[in-house]
Order: C-alpha cells, then sequence, then structure tokens
C-alpha cells in the first residue's frame, strides 16, 4: 500500500513562490504591451497599414480668419474641393466603371481619354483629377449620386481644400500681406502671424482590408487662429478714398498715409497709393506705374512677356513694400516738434524766449538757409513753430547741443525700430545710421537735424513719436493686432497698450498742443483746417537729395481734438505733380479731405469756431538749403550700406533706404 504524499510546507512556500514570479511577469507583459500601444502604436498602426495597400491623404487646416475692430472680415480661407478618384475601386466591376466615367464627363467634364490615363494606374486608391471645386459643382453631382440613376457610381470623393480670400481687394493690402501655397504669409499681419494664423493638418489613413473592403482611420485638422485687428475698415475706406481722387486729379509719385489713436498708438488705418490686389499678388497689372504713363496696356504686356522672372519679382516687391513701415526719408519741418519739445522738457527753453531770424545761419562754412530767406525777424518759441523757421530752430538745437538734442531723438525712437507687428520694419542697425547721434552731430548736421533735414526717419516712427508729444508724453508700441482667438473662440492671447517709456511732461505735452493747434490756425498750416473743428498739427517740406532739383516730399501730421486728442493722421505726398512742390501745401491739402469724413465718422464733436483763419499758407519762394558749397554727405547714413531689399521668401520686408 503507497503511502499518500504530504503537500509539505516547503512545497507551498515554492508554490506560492512560482505564482508570484508568474503573476509578476504576466503584468509587466500587459504593462510592456499598454506603453507600447501608447507610445508606439500609431508607429506599428502605420506599419501594419503599409502591408495593406495603405493610402495616407492630409486633411488640410483652416487658416484663421483676420477682423477689423468691428468684426468685419477682412482675409478668410474659403472651402473648395478637389475631386478624388480610386481607381482600384472603380475597375472591380465594368457596368459600375462605365457608369462613374458617364458620370465623370457630365459634370466634370472628364473625358473618355482622360479617363483612361487616370485609371492605368489600376492599384491606386488616391487620385486627384480636378482641383479647387466650388460647393455648388460639388451638390450637383452629389444630388445625382445619391438618386437612384446614381447608385453605380463608386469610388469617387472630394477632399476639402482651403483658399484664401480677402473681400475688400486692395484695401488695406499692405497691412494684410497675402498667403502663397504651403499656407506662407507673406508682408503684414499675414507674414508677421504666420505661426498663429497656421493650424495643424490632419490625417485619412485608409487601406483595403483583407476582405478587400476600405476602411479609414482619421486624424481630424487643427484650424489656426483667428486675429482681431485695430484696423477700422471704413476709415481705411475714407482714406482710400480720398488718396485715390488726390491721385487722380493731382497725382504724385508716392502718397502714403498713417491714421493712429494716439491714447494707445493702436493702428486704425495704413495707406499705400500703390496697391496690389492680395487675391493675385503676382498680376503685374499693379507694377504698371513703375514703366510711365504713356505706355499702352498693349505695350506694357509686350514688355511684361520679355522680363525675366527676376526683372518680375523686382517690380513686385516694389509694389508690395510698405512705405510706411520699410522706407525712410527725410521729415522736414514735422521733426521741429520734437526740437522744441525737448528743449522744453529739458529747461533750455522756458517757452518765453525770443529769437532774430535773418533768413539763414552761417555755420562753418556752410550758409544754410530759412524758409524764408528774407528773415521773419523776431519771434517767439511758438511763432517759431508755427512759422516753421529754421533759422530759430538752429539756434534752439545749438542751445540744446549734440548731448540733450540726441536725448530726445533717443526717446522719441528715432534710429530704433518701433517694433510695430506687420512686416517690413528694418533692422535696428539699419535704423541706427539714420539719424546722427551725440558723436556725429556736429554743428553742421546738429543745424540741419534740427528742422529735419539730414536726419531720416520712417512713417511709423514719426507717427508714434508724435502721438508721445501730444498724448502726454507716453511712449506706446505701435500695434495692428488687437486678440488672438483660437478656433474654438477662446481667447489666446490680449495685446492691450504697452507703455515702452517717457518722453516729456504732461506739462509740455499740453504746450505742444497749444503749439500745434496755433500753427493751424496761425501758421503753415492753415490749410489743414476744417470748419468746426480744433485741430493741431504740423506741416513738413523736405527738400529731397540732390539738393537744388525742385523735388520735396511734403507732409502734414495732425490731430483733433486739441484737448483730448482722439486721433492722429499723417500724410506724406512725394513729389507732387504741382509747378511749384515747395509752397503746394499737398500734405494739409490731403489732411484737410481726409479729416472731413474722418471726424464726423468717428463721433469726434466739433468745438471750434467756424472762421476759417486768416490770409493762406505762408507765400515763400524758398531757395535750397545750403547757399553755396553742400556738404558731401547731407544725409545721415549716406555711407552706410543698407541691406538689401529682401527676397520674396522674406516677406518683401523692405529696409531702409532714404529718399
Amino acid at each position: 500500500m503507497k503511502k499518500k504524499k504530504v503537500f509539505i510546507k516547503r512545497m507551498r512556500k515554492h508554490l506560492l513562490c512560482l505564482l508570484i514570479l508568474f503573476t509578476s511577469a504576466f503584468l509587466f507583459l500587459v504593462g510592456v504591451l499598454i506603453y507600447i500601444n501608447i507610445d508606439k502604436g500609431e508607429k506599428y498602426s502605420q506599419q501594419v497599414l503599409n502591408q495593406k495597400n495603405f493610402e495616407s491623404i492630409a486633411v488640410p487646416f483652416k487658416r484663421g480668419d483676420i477682423f477689423d475692430r468691428n468684426g468685419s472680415i477682412l482675409a478668410t480661407s474659403n472651402k473648395v474641393y478637389n475631386l478624388v478618384i480610386e481607381p482600384k475601386n472603380i475597375l472591380k466591376d465594368e457596368e459600375k466603371r462605365i457608369a462613374t466615367s458617364n458620370a465623370l464627363s457630365t459634370y466634370f467634364g472628364v473625358t473618355a481619354e482622360e479617363m483612361d490615363g487616370y485609371l492605368a494606374d489600376s492599384n491606386s486608391l488616391y487620385k486627384v483629377i480636378r482641383k479647387r471645386l466650388s460647393y455648388d459643382e460639388v451638390k450637383k453631382f452629389q444630388d445625382f449620386k445619391n438618386s437612384k440613376d446614381g447608385e453605380d457610381i463608386v469610388g469617387i470623393w472630394f477632399e476639402d481644400q482651403y483658399i484664401r480670400h480677402y473681400p475688400n481687394d486692395e484695401l488695406g493690402c499692405h497691412l494684410l500681406g497675402f498667403v502663397v501655397s504651403g499656407n506662407e504669409g507673406i508682408g503684414g499681419v499675414e507674414g508677421s502671424y504666420n505661426s498663429y494664423l497656421n493650424g495643424q493638418d490632419g490625417r485619412i489613413y485608409a487601406y483595403l482590408s483583407e476582405d478587400y473592403s476600405l476602411q479609414k482611420k482619421i486624424e481630424p485638422a487643427i484650424d489656426g487662429c483667428s486675429l482681431v485687428t485695430t484696423i477700422d475698415t471704413e476709415i481705411q475706406r475714407i482714406v482710400q478714398k480720398k488718396c485715390d481722387q488726390y491721385m487722380e486729379e493731382v497725382g504724385a509719385k508716392n502718397v502714403s498715409v498713417l491714421v493712429m489713436d494716439p491714447s494707445n498708438c493702436e493702428i486704425l488705418a495704413l495707406y499705400n497709393c500703390h496697391q496690389y490686389n492680395p487675391n493675385n499678388a503676382y498680376s503685374m497689372d499693379a507694377c504698371k506705374y513703375q514703366f510711365g504713363d504713356s505706355l499702352s496696356d498693349g505695350e506694357y504686356a509686350d514688355m511684361v512677356d520679355k522680363m525675366s522672372d527676376e526683372e518680375k519679382l523686382g517690380a513686385l516687391n516694389n509694389v508690395w513694400r510698405n512705405f510706411v513701415v520699410s522706407d525712410s526719408f527725410e521729415p522736414g519741418s514735422t521733426f521741429k516738434t520734437f526740437t522744441i519739445s525737448g528743449a522744453i522738457e529739458d529747461g533750455v527753453l522756458t517757452g518765453d524766449e525770443e529769437f532774430f531770424c535773418d533768413g539763414h545761419q552761417q555755420v562753418y562754412d556752410y550758409d544754410i538757409g530759412c524758409v524764408n530767406r528774407n528773415g521773419h525777424g523776431t519771434l517767439s518759441v511758438e511763432q517759431a513753430l508755427t512759422k516753421s523757421c529754421n533759422d530759430c530752430l538752429m539756434q534752439i538745437a545749438a542751445l540744446e547741443g549734440p548731448t540733450i538734442f540726441d536725448k530726445y531723438q533717443q526717446l522719441y525712437g528715432f534710429g530704433q525700430r518701433t517694433n510695430i507687428d506687420i512686416a517690413g520694419e528694418p533692422s535696428s542697425a539699419d535704423l541706427s545710421y539714420m539719424v546722427y547721434h551725440r558723436d556725429t552731430l556736429n554743428p553742421v548736421e546738429l543745424a540741419t537735424s534740427s528742422f529735419g533735414q539730414g536726419v531720416t526717419v520712417t512713417m511709423m516712427q514719426l507717427g508714434t513719436a508724435f502721438c508721445s508729444s501730444i498724448n502726454g508724453g507716453y511712449y506706446y508700441q505701435p500695434h495692428v493686432v488687437k486678440q488672438i482667438i483660437d478656433a474654438d473662440g477662446n481667447v489666446v492671447q490680449n495685446y492691450n497698450k504697452i507703455l515702452v517709456r517717457r518722453t516729456i511732461s504732461e506739462e509740455t505735452s499740453a504746450t505742444m498742443r497749444q503749439m500745434l493747434f496755433a500753427t493751424v490756425e496761425e501758421g503753415t498750416g492753415k490749410k489743414a483746417w476744417v470748419e468746426g473743428y480744433q485741430i493741431g498739427g504740423k506741416t513738413g517740406t523736405a527738400e529731397k537729395f540732390p539738393r537744388g532739383q525742385g523735388n520735396y516730399i511734403l507732409s502734414f501730421i495732425g490731430f483733433s481734438p486739441v484737448d483730448d486728442p482722439q486721433v492722429v493722421v499723417y500724410c506724406v505726398v512725394d513729389e507732387p505733380k504741382v509747378k511749384e512742390q515747395y509752397s503746394s501745401g499737398a500734405g494739409a491739402i490731403l489732411f484737410n479731405g481726409i479729416a472731413q469724413e474722418l471726424l464726423p465718422y468717428m463721433n469726434i464733436y466739433k468745438t471750434g469756431s467756424g472762421d476759417e483763419p486768416e490770409g493762406n499758407q505762408d507765400d515763400y519762394v524758398p531757395g535750397p538749403i545750403f547757399e553755396g558749397d553742400v556738404p558731401e554727405n547731407s544725409i545721415a547714413g549716406q555711407e552706410h550700406s543698407f541691406t538689401e531689399a529682401p527676397t520674396e521668401e522674406e516677406g518683401a520686408e523692405g529696409q531702409g533706404e532714404s529718399n
């Protein structure tokens, strides 16, 4: 008789250890599988799909919209459709192949020869045969396909695509920029905010299973963010209309306008007269002005046909270039605002001084003239500004000296980037050369810089600085975008006013507002006066290089109301087509036309008198700045080699070149 084995205690312990070991190993393997599925599941899924006749199709994201401050659409992406066929599925059944081919012929004009070519790749599950179809075109086909007559149609579907659309055509083109293939923004906010506006493509993974049924796995696209800008479409439209009228009635080499809110330096409108349609940014039609007015359309078309791609791109870059942000020029007498305000703020002037103008100043070996070669006589500080007296300004700058003068150049941002959030602003290095600094402000350079000759600026620099001079001395970073909003409507980023620094005190700013008001009421800015409104501002008349040729840049920068400025409008007219450019008052005239519509639209109430200022703008026939010899280098940065114009890929961002 066999002895019954006893399950001794030691054996039970060994068995328990083995059980724990196997359980631990099992749990470890489960954990590894879960980890692999989470970390590398997609990779292995794609490997499996690749073994099953796998096709990967991109699902495009929608680029974000761009709105004006009131919610009007400035740029959007419209959905269109690409027609896709699956040759492998179409060829499975002859009857269905015929039905499908007939439908494609009827609704999309696909010929029998084309169809044979498309079906030659008999294993393909993805072939695009028509692009950018409209919703109406697709709907007609889909209605037929879903009917009893279309039940034999197989292997046809539509993939989404988006094309950028600008509903206002040219309006605000230099502010907006445009988009090229690959959803790459060029210029304007399209370029500056490209990474926000773009989203991320999704994908459709399609493959044939073992029973030859089409299986799909979809990763949805992530749409881009939208922008709410500071632009007011109606203000932009008013500016464009008035500038178009001026160009038609008078004409000029160029006209540009900048409209800003001085309380925060938001850009309300920005205009350059040579516009393009961002819906068709590569059209050479916009470049015709560069080749003279006498060319007929036929002659111009022949010229374009003979141009190289490089020549065409050069002409297009000139059109895309944003003068307000990218180009520098001598501002002329608008710069006197900063010379005087700096002298008052630093205690060099009390405002009660008087200066004598005899029509010129002898500085070393150079005779530098006033706008009135006969001399203004004795003038107060305010009269020096209202009459735009170069002689008095040279004397004020001499009292300041290079150190104080350059201090306020830098406080007002000249020679520096404004960091405006639209593409095209020159580099900090290039801008630094555009003004004479303390170590290069020799007596001649100091004298000419005091009245805005020799120093060079951009419109964005001067407009921003001017806002600071009248808003209490607050220098804000100019900006175009107020908000970034994601595809679900959530606010990603708010851009409120950014105070960079203080320039002058509230008291000095108030003094400048009154002086600038007097300039319109009694001085050189009379042509900017608008009945019933209090307007302050300053004219600018800069003699272009080379000197003595009678060519000028005429400008006016003005604001209203005087006691509580709500808007600043800066108008620049380059070589107006008039007999005497200097005395035309082109900048002030353009300001007047814009302000007459702009101020009522902005609900700025009339608080001024209805009496038109007596007299006309001072009628001088000026000579050149320099009598006799002209300094070899009379413009800041003249010897500096500025960065060349950028390539198309760089967004046509202009660099500073002095006019």
